[in-house]
C-alpha cells in the first residue's frame, strides 16, 4: 500500500513538475514574443513610479498582453528596481523584454513634449515641439527667439507641465562666452557662471537637462566630452602633422569650423592650412583677426577693417605665423577629426564660391588659379551691388 501512494506521489510529482516547467517556457516564449503593439506609443515613468504602475499603463495601451508576465520577467532579469524616469518610445511590435529593456537602460528621453534651446552662433532659440510616435517626426508647437520677442502661450504652458522634457542644443562654432551667456539666461537651470571654460573646450552637441539641474554641471559635462573626443581624435590622427600636440588641434579645427561652409568641405578646408603650415605660411583667415576684435564676446556685425586687418594681437594670422594663441570657438567632433586627418590636397588657397555661403569654397593650388575664381566672387559681388541700386 505504501509502495502504491508512494508511486503515485512520485508520478503527481512528476507531473507537476512537467506543468511548471511548461509554464515556464509558455511564460519565457511570452516574454520575448513580438508584441501586440501596430503601431509605436510614448511611454511616460514618473519620478517615483514603479514597475507595475507602468506595466499597467502598457497593458492599457495595448502594449503588452500581460501586466503580470511583464512583472515577472523584469524580476527574474533583475530590472524591475532599474526603473529610470522619462519618456520613452515604444516600437510597434516590441516584446515585453525590448520594453523592459527601453524603460530600464536610461539615457535622454525619446518622445514627448520638450523644450529645446539651441544655442547659435548668431541667436539663441526656443523650440516647443512634441514627436509623433506614429511618424517618429516632432511636430512644432513654437518657435522664437526669447530675448527679442514675445513668449507664445504654448511655451508658458509647456513650461508649466510636469511631464516636459528640456534639451540644450549647443551648435558648432559657437564660442565660450557665448554658451555661458546662453546657460546663465535659463530660467530653469541653476546658478551663475561667471568664469568662462577655456575656449574650445566645450563639445557642441544636445544635452537633456531637467529643472534646476546647475549650470556649472552642463558645463562641466561638455568639457569632459569634448576632452573625451580630442583624445580619441589625437590618437587616430594621420602621420606628419604639423600639429605637436592635441591643443594645438583643437586650435586648428576651431578655424576649420569657423571657414567650412559645408560639411563636405571640412577636409579639405583643412588640408589649405595644414599645407600653409608645412610650407611656412601665414594662415590669412579673418576668422581668426574678427576673434581677436571680440574675444569671442558675439557677433562682430560688420566687415573687418584695414587697421583690424593689421593689427598685432595673438589671433591676427596675417600678421602672426603658425596657429593663433588659443582656438576661436568650440569645433564639433567632425570638425577635429578632419583637422587630424585632412583630405591629401596641394590646395594652399580658397575662396567661395558664390554668394551664398552654402555653396561651399573654390580650391586652387596656385595664385593664378586663386586669382581666377577671387575675380570670379568679385564679379558676382558687383553684379549685386548694381540690382540693389536699381
Amino acid at each position: 500500500m505504501w509502495k502504491h501512494i508512494a508511486s503515485n506521489a512520485l508520478t503527481f510529482l512528476i507531473v507537476l513538475l512537467f506543468l511548471v516547467g511548461g509554464v515556464i517556457a509558455w511564460g519565457t516564449s511570452q516574454y520575448s514574443a513580438e508584441g501586440p503593439l501596430d503601431q509605436a506609443i510614448c511611454v511616460q515613468v514618473r519620478s517615483g513610479s514603479n514597475m507595475r504602475i507602468v506595466s499597467n499603463d502598457l497593458a492599457e495601451q495595448g502594449a503588452v498582453s500581460s501586466a503580470g508576465l511583464l512583472r515577472i520577467g523584469a524580476d527574474y532579469s533583475d530590472k524591475t528596481s532599474q526603473l529610470k524616469a522619462g519618456s520613452f518610445l515604444v516600437p510597434a511590435g516590441s516584446s515585453m523584454e525590448e520594453i523592459v529593456d527601453i524603460v530600464t537602460r536610461g539615457g535622454q528621453s525619446t518622445c514627448g513634449t520638450e523644450i529645446v534651446y539651441r544655442v547659435g552662433v548668431t541667436r539663441v532659440t526656443a523650440q516647443v515641439r512634441d514627436l509623433d510616435p506614429a511618424t517618429g517626426r516632432f511636430v512644432e508647437q513654437a518657435n522664437f527667439e526669447p530675448s527679442v520677442e514675445e513668449t507664445p502661450a504654448v511655451y508658458t504652458e509647456t513650461r508649466e507641465a510636469d511631464d516636459t522634457q528640456y534639451r540644450v542644443v549647443i551648435s558648432e562654432g559657437v564660442t565660450s562666452w557665448q554658451i555661458v551667456q546662453a546657460l546663465n539666461s535659463l530660467e530653469f537651470m541653476d546658478g551663475q557662471v561667471t568664469e568662462i571654460p577655456p575656449e574650445g573646450m566645450l563639445a557642441p552637441n544636445s544635452y537633456q537637462v531637467r529643472p534646476g539641474d546647475s549650470v556649472a554641471e552642463l558645463l562641466a559635462t561638455m568639457q569632459s566630452e569634448q576632452e573625451r573626443i580630442l583624445a580619441e581624435a589625437w590618437a587616430g590622427r594621420a602621420d606628419n602633422l604639423p600639429l605637436a600636440s592635441p591643443e594645438e588641434a583643437l586650435i586648428l579645427a576651431s578655424i576649420i569650423e569657423k571657414e567650412a561652409s559645408t560639411s563636405d568641405e571640412r577636409f579639405d578646408v583643412a588640408s589649405v592650412f595644414v599645407n600653409r603650415l608645412n610650407q611656412g605660411m601665414r594662415l590669412q583667415t579673418d576668422p581668426t583677426v574678427i576673434y581677436g576684435v571680440t574675444e569671442g564676446r558675439g557677433v562682430l556685425g560688420r566687415g573687418l577693417r584695414q587697421s583690424e586687418l593689421r593689427a598685432e594681437n595673438p589671433w591676427n594670422t596675417y600678421v602672426i605665423s603658425g596657429l593663433p594663441a588659443t582656438p576661436i570657438a568650440n569645433p564639433g567632433s567632425a570638425t577635429i577629426e578632419a583637422a587630424l586627418n585632412p583630405s591629401s590636397t596641394d590646395y594652399i588657397f580658397f575662396v567661395a564660391k558664390t554668394l551664398d555661403p552654402r555653396d561651399g569654397h573654390n580650391f586652387a593650388v596656385t595664385l593664378d588659379e586663386h586669382n581666377a575664381n577671387v575675380a570670379i566672387y568679385r564679379r558676382l559681388e558687383a553684379e549685386r551691388a548694381a540690382q540693389s541700386d536699381n
